[in-house]
């Protein structure tokens, strides 16, 4: 027997952030979370069972994958051979249009693109649901990955219910304009980032719980489509999440000087009345939401201080394709 599947996903930057999990086997978050799938950042995803495997193979941008990685991506398709009774090795090519471990969701795009791939592969032809909850075992903001423009995640109570339902598709003049302050692999991962807060932070409670106040507010402005307060409590909520690694032990921080140069210029852009507002994930890049029909002004103006192809200009995009 042999079966094959291709797809892409598209990262998605969170206004609501996930940062902490409660249970690390089935990925399951402290709070429920809200991102914007954005259309520039993607990865493509090829899966092929085959019994002419010897094992399983990950190759990322061409290159064969070390062991650690392989055994993620392994264990990941053990779920789909698991629910479908099927005992073959696979070999697994993808590719991230996006810089790997850099805080720009690339653990989002790429299980999401590895559960749509393994989805169609194995035959299990799991809905999109289904497919959210697989995906979230992979990388916990894939399961949002599944859906184009806003995406809700829902942290549920248990496994079954917890999985990422569309809210809005975004087509309302809203963009982002991200500012890719540095591609390098982060020192400290999400996974560790996140277990470190969750453990050590004293501010990590409050967090969690102010977060679902942000999280019920930002769904009344979307629907309101009031783009300030939603961009206010996106900014608000980002700042937040990394005031809790700040109180880590030993604390924690990924911006760099340059972070919070696009910070300041944020401000002052809306000082001059043009509406913007960053948010920044477990990395130095900022990523700032405006209005798609105001971000080449936003751009001409990081041009001033930043390499033009530091800045990239985003908008909404859709959930998951199958190639």
């Amino acid at each position: 027997m042999k079966g094959s599947g291709k797809a892409r996903a598209h990262a998605n930057i969170a206004l609501i952030k996930y940062w902490g999990k409660r249970d690390e086997s089935l990925v399951l978050p402290m709070n429920s979370s809200l991102s914007l799938t954005i259309d520039c950042f993607y990865s493509e995803t090829e899966v092929v069972f085959s019994g002419d495997f010897d094992r399983d193979y990950f190759y990322l941008n061409g290159k064969l994958q070390e062991k650690d990685a392989t055994e993620r991506v392994s264990k990941f398709l053990d779920l789909f051979r698991k629910a479908k009774n099927l005992d073959l090795p696979a070999r697994v090519e993808s590719i991230n249009y996006l810089p790997t471990a850099a805080g720009l969701a690339s653990s989002a795009s790429g299980f999401a693109a590895l559960a749509a791939a393994a989805n169609v592969a194995s035959g299990l032809n799991l809905d999109k649901r289904e497919l959210s909850i697989y995906a979230r075992q992979g990388s916990g903001s894939a399961t949002r990955s599944i859906y184009g423009g806003f995406v809700e995640w829902r942290k549920g109570s248990s496994h079954e219910d917890s999985y990422a339902v569309p809210i809005d598709d975004a087509s309302w003049d809203v963009g982002m304009v991200i500012v890719v302050i540095n591609k390098r692999e982060k020192k400290v991962s999400s996974r560790a980032g996140m277990k470190r807060t969750v453990e050590t932070s004293p501010f990590y409670k409050v967090w969690v719980e102010s977060a679902e106040e942000d999280l019920k507010e930002i769904k009344i402005a979307i629907k309101n489509r009031d783009f300030e307060r939603m961009g206010l409590i996106a900014e608000r909520n980002g700042l937040k999440m990394h005031a809790s690694m700040l109180g880590a032990n030993p604390p924690l921080s990924y911006w760099e000087p340059e972070s919070l140069v696009v910070m300041q210029m944020v401000h002052q852009l809306r000082r001059e009345g043009i509406p913007c507002y960053f948010t920044m994930d477990a990395g130095p890049n900022v990523k700032i939401l405006c209005r798609l029909s105001e971000s080449h002004k936003i751009r001409d103006r990081l041009i001033e201080v930043f390499d033009p192809n530091q800045i990239i200009i985003a908008k909404p995009g859709p959930g998951i394709t199958i190639l």
